[in-house]
């Protein structure tokens, strides 16, 4: 079973929450990373998305520490959509 990671950014505009977090994330440029794995048996070829990460702390801070943390996609799509709408 092939698995590849897929790697994007996602910008905050102001403060956000996300389920597990201790604390709020401050706005800023968010490294998110999403593990895949192959279906097989298929006819044509496919990825199912097995985990995402996100990076703490933002890009844009400058500083070199970070951790990472396993999200729920979904959360992460709604405190995008919550931002957005603010």
């Amino acid at each position: 079973m092939e698995l590849r990671t897929q790697r994007s950014s996602v910008t905050f505009t102001s403060d956000f929450f996300l389920h597990g977090f201790a604390k709020a994330q401050p706005p800023g440029e968010y490294r998110i990373e999403s593990d895949e794995e192959q279906l097989d048996g298929l006819t044509f070829i496919a990825f199912r998305r097995i985990a995402t990460y996100i990076h703490l702390p933002a890009m844009t801070t400058g500083r070199l520490a970070s951790q990472i943390i396993e999200i729920d996609p979904a959360d992460l799509e709604k405190a995008l959509a919550k931002d957005r709408a603010t």
